[in-house]
């Protein structure tokens, strides 16, 4: 393969490692350039976006490193357009000192993301301390036992021998590493934290961004890889595999996530754990072990990740004007700003999962995946325990909208807000997100059939 063919195939992500260059560039030139960086950001986003487009149908590079396919594409599309509306929240964090090296830190994160979405190689599953250490130590003993690191080679060398117990010590281990990753309980304790204390655009790229790539690799890991040792999850009929250790985590994080996000008093907080719950949500697709389940937990992914963007927009404005965002400080946000507050109320019902909102037509996709799976309804104990959950987890989104619609404005956030330009562009933001939810609870076969075509 020439170096030209192999720039063409990498394009996408070598525009946004040059965007992220000259945007570091302006940065160092003035620590006033904040407009200019973003602007320049954006255009790379939008012209990574245009090269994926561009893209051949079918590629592999390297033996899987690289891999161009129609679900990578799409994937790679969502986590730029993720990086786009980030972007956006990024121009009115007024705390920012210097915007241009926190610009191309979020844009080498996505080009990081979009490399996961596009290898089927275990060497690019490498993220973090911690999950590091349990991915690395989980990958060497699938090495040590399969002698590949390829996905289609680890499930042929699966098919073709029994599990041995080193060999199924590396694949939980590789699971807890994902756990980690997707904040699934109880693996779960640093994205409070987190979520609360870093800067708003941070934590909003880190609950969407990261969490559909590694829904997508992690995906790939047990249906591809792991496929041969899916054992069973079905309450009548468990046996041995990968499938009972991501319902264990599923169940563990619908219970743990919805039952202690009860207890928050500060919205960012709130969305962590619910974050916990969402994962195991999303773990039912992957659970049940079948295209229609990948399908549903990709669909249910990428309209968490749209949605929480969106909820931490109108975080993001509300800390702006009252200098909190804690539940005290959305006290009386719909008589203040009435459509930011329409916009929030679009976001937490939706992930309460109420019609007609994208949420709901999610849950409802995983939980009829999870029950069409396996035959005799053997995971209806977990499809239980997921709307047990979503009974809980209404209690404490309707507490986000009371403070925001009944209950009265406190001293601290009675003033008018200040209308700036880059609040005006983040309130536009929100109301995309927003409009894009209810389109996709009203038109869900928008993105289902392109997820239902990219995995068949």
């Amino acid at each position: 393969m020439s170096y030209l063919e192999l720039i063409k195939l990498a394009s996408p992500e070598a525009v946004v490692v040059i965007t992220a260059l000259v945007v570091l560039a302006v940065g160092l030139t003035s620590r006033r350039t904040g407009t200019i960086c973003s602007s320049v950001a954006v255009l790379g986003l939008a012209g990574a976006i245009g090269a994926v487009l561009m893209l051949p149908r079918n590629a592999n590079l390297f033996g899987g490193m690289l891999v161009i396919t129609p679900l990578a594409s799409l994937f790679k599309i969502i986590c730029l357009a993720l990086a786009f509306f980030t972007i956006c929240l990024v121009r009115s964090e007024k705390s920012l000192r210097h915007p241009g090296e926190y610009l191309a830190i979020i844009l080498l994160a996505t080009v990081g993301l979009m490399l996961l979405v596009g290898s089927e190689e275990l060497k690019y599953f490498l993220f973090g301390s911690t999950t590091s250490a349990f991915t690395l130590f989980g990958i060497s003993l699938i090495y040590g036992m399969s002698g590949s690191t390829g996905l289609a080679a680890i499930s042929d060398k699966l098919a073709a021998a029994p599990v041995q117990p080193l060999l199924a010590t590396g694949i939980i281990m590789t699971l807890i590493g994902f756990a980690f990753k997707i904040a699934a309980a109880p693996f779960h304790l640093w994205a409070p934290d987190v979520y609360q204390g870093a800067p708003i655009p941070s934590a909003a790229f880190i609950a969407s961004g990261s969490k559909v790539a590694s829904f997508v690799v992690l995906g790939k890991i047990v249906l591809v890889g792991f496929g041969p040792v899916h054992g069973s999850s079905a309450w009548h009929a468990m046996t041995a595999g990968w499938s009972p250790v991501l319902a264990v985590l599923a169940a563990l994080s619908i219970l743990i996530g919805n039952l202690v996000a009860l207890a928050q008093t500060n919205v960012r907080r709130l969305l962590a754990y619910s974050a916990v719950a969402h994962a195991g949500y999303t773990l039912l697709g992957l659970v049940a072990g079948n295209r229609d389940g990948f399908s549903a937990t990709l669909f249910y992914a990428a309209v968490y990740a749209i949605t929480l963007v969106g909820a931490f927009g109108v975080v993001a404005v509300v800390r702006g004007e009252t200098g909190g965002d804690d539940l005290k400080n959305f006290s009386g946000l719909a008589a203040r700003a009435p459509l930011l507050a329409g916009c929030m109320a679009v976001f937490m019902l939706s992930l309460a999962g109420i019609p007609p909102l994208a949420g709901f037509f999610g849950k409802f996709y995983l939980f009829s995946a999870a029950l069409r799976a396996g035959g005799n309804y053997g995971l209806l104990w977990l499809i239980a325990l997921g709307l047990f959950g979503s009974f809980v987890s209404l209690y404490y989104y309707l507490i986000v909208l009371k403070a925001i619609f009944v209950d009265q404005p406190s001293l601290e956030t009675s003033s008018s807000p200040d209308r700036s330009s880059s609040d005006l562009l983040q309130r536009i933001t929100v109301t995309v997100l927003a409009a894009a939810i209810l389109l996709l609870g009203l038109m869900p076969d928008t993105l289902v059939a392109r997820i239902l075509a990219a995995v068949s």
